[in-house]
């Protein structure tokens, strides 16, 4: 579930490590799956739990793509102007 309780911890959420995918894709634009998992589990206690609802979010979303090839995930979300 996205809705959070009063007792979870806000560092803990999959919006939160979605948060920090989506910055890490924003940063290198493409990752592979290796690198975004080890990433999700230094940044977060219990990120390696969070990891596929965040990705599974993201994906939904319409932010990241998937390419099998190179098994590696891509930041296809629309860019910000200013």
């Amino acid at each position: 579930m996205l809705r959070p309780s009063k007792h979870s911890n806000p560092d803990r959420t999959v919006v939160n490590v979605a948060l920090l995918l989506l910055k890490r894709l924003k940063e290198r634009r493409l990752c592979d799956y290796g690198s975004l998992l080890a990433y999700a589990r230094r940044s977060v206690p219990g990120g390696d739990v969070l990891f596929l609802p965040s990705l599974n979010f993201l994906f939904l979303m319409g932010l990241v793509e998937y390419h099998s090839k190179t098994d590696s995930f891509e930041y296809v979300g629309k860019h910000e102007t200013v």
